[in-house]
């Protein structure tokens, strides 16, 4: 079995756990034609677990293209919270209080939409990125200082849909590479609030779509072999 399986990753679980239900059914089922004793199986870009929404599960001669996959843009859906910042940048971390204030509809208007566009972005110190060859988080749960240089990345778009303070929600469509917890907290130190990303479900990766995902409830081989694609080359997708 070749092509993407589009999962709807639920929450708590993490982009591991659900490559590894996927490839334990495949393995053990009448549609792995692999010759390999362990069938190939991988992912376009991982999803913290506090995280939900659309995974692209590679299955068999696909996962070749994983990083090709990888670099097409995203679209999240994005809930942060106002008053306090996180030691991990969403709702998981210790928190700390910044401020009591109330930023007016059209502050958090105007902050939102200064970020599109081209902009220069710190990964969060709980992230993947490699710092002298080691994981940030490896560093950060280990005490010690995580220096990580700005990168530059797009905000192709944000759509503001609704302020019920503290909370602020927003759909955010990105190219690959952005952190959206970085974004957050940007856009809290923007507000001079402090924020931290409380909620996240991704809805799109490139041509990808979550209303096209299946959930890990019910999931079954059979599930998978009617749902699989094998698209095209899609290395010109974003």
């Amino acid at each position: 079995m070749n092509g993407i399986i589009l999962i709807d990753k639920p929450k708590e679980w993490t982009s591991f756990d659900v490559v590894n239900k996927v490839r334990r059914m495949v393995q053990h089922s009448e549609f792995n034609t692999s010759n390999k004793k362990r069938f190939p199986t991988g992912h376009t870009g991982t999803l913290d677990p506090l995280a939900t929404g659309l995974l692209v599960v590679l299955l068999g001669t696909y996962t070749k293209r994983a990083m090709e996959l990888t670099k097409l843009d995203k679209t999240y859906e994005v809930t942060m919270k106002l008053g306090e910042v996180s030691s991990t940048a969403d709702a998981e971390g210790e928190k700390t209080f910044v401020s009591d204030r109330e930023p007016t509809k059209e502050e958090v208007t105007t902050a939102l939409q200064k970020f599109v566009g081209e902009i220069e972005q710190i990964p969060p110190a709980f992230s993947a990125v490699k710092v002298n060859g080691q994981r940030a988080y490896k560093l950060a749960r280990a005490g010690k200082e995580v220096v990580i240089e700005p990168r530059k990345v797009r905000i192709n778009s944000i759509v503001f849909t609704d302020y019920a303070y503290p909370f602020i929600t927003f759909v955010a469509d990105v190219s690959s590479g952005t952190y959206i917890r970085s974004l957050v907290e940007d856009l809290g130190k923007e507000l001079a609030t402090g924020a931290y990303m409380s909620d996240l479900r991704r809805t799109r990766v490139g041509q990808y779509s979550l209303e096209h995902a299946v959930g890990m409830e019910g999931l079954s081989p059979e599930l998978i072999a009617e749902r699989v694609i094998e698209p095209e080359n899609s290395s010109h997708d974003s």
